[in-house]
């Protein structure tokens, strides 16, 4: 893939575009198991942002307080799709689990839409935490998380600074801080990266004068041209098909603020990544994933008791909603023994 093409496709995948929180959000891309119910809550975080989840309960769970889990991605997406899928098949084996939009997206709050932040979006899962240890029908002390795709790397990031997480468990997981920095394995050159963080800065002069933060190009198009790389069209077969769309969602329907990576760019997430140990960790790719690469220098920099699992075949939106290749029996087995 040439240089130029690589630099355009971080660009839209990353930057994105503005979009109202509108849509529908009684809709969701997944049926409720008969086992479990499902109800909206909300809770706040450290700054004071209200965010939105659903509440899963396996509907025979007993009088004893349960295990429980927060999950939030995949990036740009909401909480009807990936995370909701996660929270009722991990609900329907026994854990108490939320999933949650991310502040300033979904039905969370924060102004402006659609804008993301490595420190704000790693507090949203502590926030969570927050939330599930408080409920009567949680046992405090075995609360995990599973973060995917860009929400990999914020749950990652939250395990070793929120020492109350007992395990921790990633699908398809991105470092978004890597990427926005560094491009796609790492190929954009110093003078990409200046150019990037030049076009922000005279966009921030732009907004500055307009008083409003404005939209950058459309993460995915309406339709494909047919020569995008084969990540791309795997995005667009889930996001703006019926199988994935979400009009709440940034990657269905529009996309991130013009100046959106700017923190990302100059604020590493998983600097402290050694500090989950001894607590343990799960690390799940797929095999023909473009993204497998984060997962795998994530499993050789992290220390203590670790697990990689590679699913054969399998490419990075197939651990979104695939539950035939989801190995939801590999992440059962992983919590139900290190949540005890």
């Amino acid at each position: 893939m040439k240089k130029t093409t690589v630099l355009a496709i971080v660009s839209v995948l990353l930057f994105g575009q503005a979009f109202a929180r509108t849509g529908d959000p009684g809709h969701y891309t997944f049926p409720l198991s008969e086992k479990v119910t499902r109800q909206k809550v909300t809770f706040k975080n450290r700054y004071g942002i209200k965010l939105t989840g659903d509440l899963y309960l396996p509907k025979n769970r007993g009088s004893e307080p349960l295990a429980a889990l927060a999950i939030s991605g995949p990036f740009g997406a909401v909480k009807e799709q990936s995370s909701g899928l996660y929270a009722n098949a991990m609900a329907e084996r026994g854990f108490i689990t939320l999933a949650f939009d991310p502040s300033y997206t979904g039905e969370s709050s924060g102004e402006p839409r659609n804008v993301a932040s490595p420190d704000i979006n790693t507090e949203d899962f502590s926030a969570a935490v927050d939330f599930l240890g408080i409920q009567p029908s949680v046992d405090r002390n075995r609360i995990g998380i599973i973060g995917i795709c860009g929400f990999g790397g914020m749950a990652l990031n939250a395990a070793a600074i929120d020492k109350r997480v007992t395990a921790v468990a990633t699908t398809s997981m991105y470092d978004m801080s890597r990427v926005m920095a560094k491009g796609y394995y790492d190929k954009l050159t110093t003078e990409e990266r200046t150019k990037m963080l030049e076009q922000m800065g005279d966009q921030r002069w732009k907004d500055a004068d307009a008083g409003t933060t404005a939209p950058g190009p459309r993460i995915l198009p309406e339709k494909l041209a047919g020569n995008e790389p084969q990540f791309v069209v795997d995005y667009f077969n889930y996001y703006r098909t019926p199988r994935g769309f979400h009009k709440n969602s940034p990657n269905s329907n529009g996309a991130w603020t013009a100046t959106n990576a700017l923190s990302f760019m100059n604020m590493p997430l998983l600097t402290y990544i050694k500090e989950i140990a001894p607590r343990p960790i799960l690390l799940i790719a797929g095999e023909k994933a473009h993204s497998r690469y984060f997962t795998e220098d994530i499993y050789k920099m992290a220390s203590g008791q670790k697990e990689l699992a590679i699913i054969p075949n399998a490419v990075h939106v197939d651990l979104y909603d695939k539950v035939n290749i989801i190995p939801f029996d590999k992440m059962t087995s992983f919590f139900a023994q290190n949540l005890k």
